[in-house]
C-alpha cells in the first residue's frame, strides 16, 4: 500500500477509538448519575411522608384537646352527661353563689386555683391546654360548696383520687372516652359484717330512735307552751355562718332561737327569761334540759363577757323589704324604729 493510504486508514482508526472514548464516558456519567436521581426521588418522598405524618399528628392532637373540653379537670367525668350540664373554668374568676358562701364563713377567694388546692390538693396553676382540661363538672362545684357549707349531707365525689392527665399517645384514653368521660378504678368491696353484728346494729338503732323522738316530741311541746315565734329571733337570722355548737350556745335551749334577755339556771344551762318562766309554770319546777330542780328565784344573769359577745352578734333585720344588719343589742331600737315609722304612715 502506498503512503497516503496508510495514513488515512490510520486516521480512521483513531476516529473510531475516540467516538467508542465517547460513548464510554457518556455511559459512566449516566450511570453516576442514576443513584444520584434515585437518592433524591427517596429524600423527596421520604420528606412528603414525614410532612403526612406531621399532619396526621398535629390533626391528633388537636382533636386531643377538643376530647379534653368535654371532659372534667378533676375527677375526669364527662360534661355532657352531667346531671345538670354546668361546667366552671378552672382558671376562671368564682361565681357569686361560691362568694356569697365564703362571705358567710368569713373566708376571701377570687380565683378557682385557690379554692380547688385547698378542696383537692390540685394546682391547675401550672396546667397545659394540650394535657388539661380548662373546665370541671357542677359535681365538683358541689364537693367544693358542701366542703364550705355547714349543711350535714353525704359529700359524693367519683373518683378515689383526682384525675392524672398525661401527653396524647397512640393508647390515649382521653380519645377513645371523651363522650362518655374515663372509666374508673374498680372499687374493692367493703367487707360485710355477720348476722349477729347487724341484728344488734338495728337494735341500737331502733332504741337511739325512740330516745330522739321522746326529746322531740318533748321540745315541741315546749315550743307550744313558749309560743315566742313571733318575738324572739331566729338563728337563720345572723349573718354569718358560725359553727354549730357555738349557734347552740348562743340559743336558749326550748325554743332554739337567738337568746333574748338571757337567764342561766344553778345546773348552768341557758334560756330566754320568758320561755323558761313559762315552762316553770307549766311543766314544774325543774330544768328543761336535765331535770334538775329549779326555781324562779334561781335564775340568775350570766356573766358580762358572755353579754357582750351576744349583743355584738350581728344580724338581719326581720322586717320586710329590710335588709339592714345591725348588731343584736342594737336590734330592739332598730324595730322600734320600723314601728315608729308605721305608726305615722297609718
Amino acid at each position: 500500500k502506498s503512503l497516503p493510504e496508510e495514513s488515512h486508514l490510520a486516521n480512521n482508526d483513531d476516529v473510531e477509538m475516540a467516538a467508542s472514548l465517547d460513548k464510554g464516558n457518556d455511559a459512566m456519567t449516566i450511570m453516576l448519575q442514576e443513584p444520584f436521581h434515585r437518592g433524591q426521588n427517596l429524600n423527596n418522598s421520604m420528606q412528603n411522608i414525614g410532612k403526612d405524618a406531621f399532619s396526621v399528628n398535629q390533626r391528633e392532637i388537636e382533636a386531643h384537646q377538643v376530647n379534653l373540653q368535654h371532659l372534667c379537670r378533676i375527677c375526669g367525668g364527662s360534661l355532657k352527661n352531667g346531671l345538670y350540664k354546668r361546667s366552671h373554668p378552672v382558671h376562671g374568676p368564682v361565681d357569686d353563689e361560691m362568694q356569697a358562701l365564703l362571705r358567710k364563713k368569713e373566708r376571701k377567694a377570687t380565683s378557682w386555683p385557690d379554692l380547688l388546692n385547698k378542696v383537692f390538693k390540685v394546682d391547675v396553676r401550672g396546667d397545659m391546654d394540650t394535657i388539661h382540661p380548662t373546665n370541671f363538672c357542677r359535681n365538683c362545684w358541689s364537693v367544693v360548696q358542701r366542703k364550705f357549707s355547714s349543711v350535714p349531707c353525704e359529700v359524693y365525689f367519683p373518683r378515689k383520687g383526682t384525675m392524672e392527665w398525661h401527653p396524647h399517645s397512640t393508647c390515649c384514653e382521653v380519645c377513645g372516652t371523651s363522650s362518655h368521660g374515663i372509666k374508673r378504678k374498680k372499687q374493692d368491696p367493703s367487707p360485710q359484717g355477720g348476722k349477729k353484728a347487724r341484728i344488734i346494729a338495728e337494735r341500737a338503732r331502733r332504741i337511739m330512735y325512740a330516745r330522739s323522738q321522746k326529746q322531740v316530741n318533748s321540745k315541741n311541746i315546749m315550743k307550744k307552751i313558749t309560743n315566742c315565734k313571733k318575738i324572739h329571733l331566729s338563728t337563720k337570722m345572723l349573718t354569718v355562718d358560725y359553727p354549730a355548737d357555738f349557734v347552740k350556745s348562743i340559743s336558749c335551749q326550748i325554743c332554739e332561737h337567738i337568746l333574748a334577755d338571757p337567764v342561766e339556771t344553778t345546773c348552768k344551762h341557758l334560756f330566754c327569761r320568758l320561755c323558761i318562766l313559762k315552762c316553770l309554770k307549766v311543766i314544774g319546777s325543774y330544768c328543761p334540759s336535765c331535770r334538775y330542780p329549779c326555781f324562779p328565784t334561781d335564775l340568775v344573769d350570766p356573766v358580762k363577757s358572755f353579754l357582750n359577745i351576744l349583743n355584738a352578734l350581728a344580724v338581719r333585720c326581720p322586717v320586710k323589704n329590710c335588709q339592714e344588719e345591725i348588731t343584736l343589742g342594737k336590734y330592739s331600737r332598730h324595730l322600734s324604729s320600723h314601728k315608729e315609722k308605721k305608726e305615722k304612715g297609718t
